[in-house]
């Protein structure tokens, strides 16, 4: 099929999604918590959680992985893949496309790619857990493909027949931000017309979490108060919440999309990533290389910053991120970033690790498909240091023609997505 080209470049574009989130299971429930700034953040029910300093997390209730996978497979991954399956069933569903039904040649040009941070940690804790407490008998014979990262994305790839590339992008927190972005560039390449793309992460377990303890970066605060517990861009903040979650998309090449009369959420239509090279934890002051992520993006989208509304923060709540990300916002969008209006999403799911991208990304563009600029909670007080338009604790309408999603990793990684309505989109 031939493709319609912006300046000869093959345009993506996001036609189905997917959400499996603390807030709301199921695009439209997850999209309606947003819209109200409603928390899914709650004591930890996983496990007892009564020996750690952080006992809250974005913890998705009501689950139930056996509606996606049968008995016998559930125990032999990690929570991790029913997630990733139950939101991907959504976004095909979403976007028209019926795995069963097409061509060889079809599911030949229909890949994977997931971004994943912890991947299989959990299932991996739970089967040493097995091993080392006397019960080997009741640990997985697929312990080691199922405790793999990149096993992830060959789930997928077996329950829905799809034949193209099957990879997964485990980059810590910008995981599935940068599995959107390779997903753009091999639409662009011509290497597919479609892909299933997104995040997923399920890194509440006891020895993550005892971890996560260890180096001080989740709140001790609010134990009592879980809904008030994440907390960005506050004076009072003091770490991050854990959270789970998948959110996943169908992103196909524009005019195959268009042929078939589908709805087009968004183009995602830039894409940036730099490393600080700096500290495996620390960001640096000067927020000078997640800036030149965003202007990157900016770029490669042919984009002004005056031309975005929106930016979907990374925004996890902790001291160090919320001050330097504001830095690096008003560094990259200069006199713009007054009427910029920003939003914070992990102060409602907590922080999904790797599948943190693909979350904001979820609640972007429904905020673009009904006008509607999600809020910031727990903005109280609001640190003087952070002074930009959080949208603080109350959604507002607002028109978004071109947004920007912004994510921040361990290891000095940046990375950022530009997504536009366009031509085309948003019908």
């Amino acid at each position: 099929m031939p493709s319609e080209t912006t300046n000869g470049v093959r345009r993506a574009v996001i036609t189905g999604c997917g959400a499996v989130s603390p807030n709301g299971i199921g695009r439209e429930r997850f999209w309606s918590a947003c819209r109200d700034g409603v928390s899914g953040i709650r004591r930890i029910g996983l496990f007892d959680p009564s020996s750690l300093s952080c006992r809250i997390a974005g913890e998705i209730a009501g689950f139930e992985p056996e509606r996606h996978l049968s008995h016998k497979d559930r125990g032999h991954v990690s929570r991790a893949v029913p997630l990733a399956i139950a939101a991907s069933e959504e976004a095909l569903a979403d976007a028209g496309v019926s795995p069963d039904l097409l061509e060889l040649e079809e599911r030949r040009r229909f890949g994977v790619i997931l971004g994943t941070g912890g991947g299989g940690l959990e299932f991996t804790e739970r089967m040493y857990g097995l091993w080392y407490g006397g019960e080997s008998r009741k640990a997985s014979v697929y312990t080691i493909p199922s405790s793999t990262p990149g096993t992830l994305s060959s789930e997928l790839s077996m329950r829905f027949g799809l034949r193209a590339m099957s990879h997964v992008l485990s980059t810590g927190c910008t995981s599935s931000t940068d599995a959107l972005g390779y997903s753009l560039q091999a639409i662009r390449a011509g290497t597919v017309d479609r892909i299933l793309t997104g995040g997923v992460d399920a890194p509440i377990a006891h020895g993550i979490l005892a971890a996560f303890c260890l180096m001080r970066v989740v709140t001790p605060s609010w134990n009592d108060q879980p809904a008030r517990g994440s907390r960005p861009f506050s004076a009072d903040r003091d770490g991050f919440v854990p959270g789970e979650g998948s959110w996943m998309f169908v992103v196909e090449e524009r005019s195959h999309a268009l042929a078939r009369g589908a709805r087009i959420y968004a183009e995602i239509a830039g894409y940036g990533s730099t490393c600080e090279a700096f500290h495996r934890v620390r960001l640096d002051e000067n927020g000078e290389e997640p800036a030149r992520a965003m202007t990157l993006a900016l770029t490669d989208a042919g984009a002004e910053p005056s031309d975005v509304q929106f930016v979907n923060l990374h925004g996890t709540s902790t001291e160090l991120n919320d001050r330097i990300e504001t830095r690096a916002v008003r560094r990259a969008f200069g006199s713009a970033s007054d009427r910029l209006a920003c939003s914070a999403l992990k102060s409602m799911i907590g922080h999904p690790q790797g599948a943190s991208g693909a979350a904001g990304v979820a609640e972007t563009i429904l905020a673009m498909r009904d006008g509607w600029l999600p809020p910031t909670i727990n903005l109280d007080p609001p640190d003087p240091a952070c002074d930009l338009d959080y949208v603080p604790n109350r959604g507002r309408p607002g028109a978004i023609e071109t947004a920007l999603c912004n994510c921040i990793g361990f290891g000095s990684k940046n990375s950022a997505l530009v997504l536009r309505r366009g031509p085309g989109a948003g019908q």
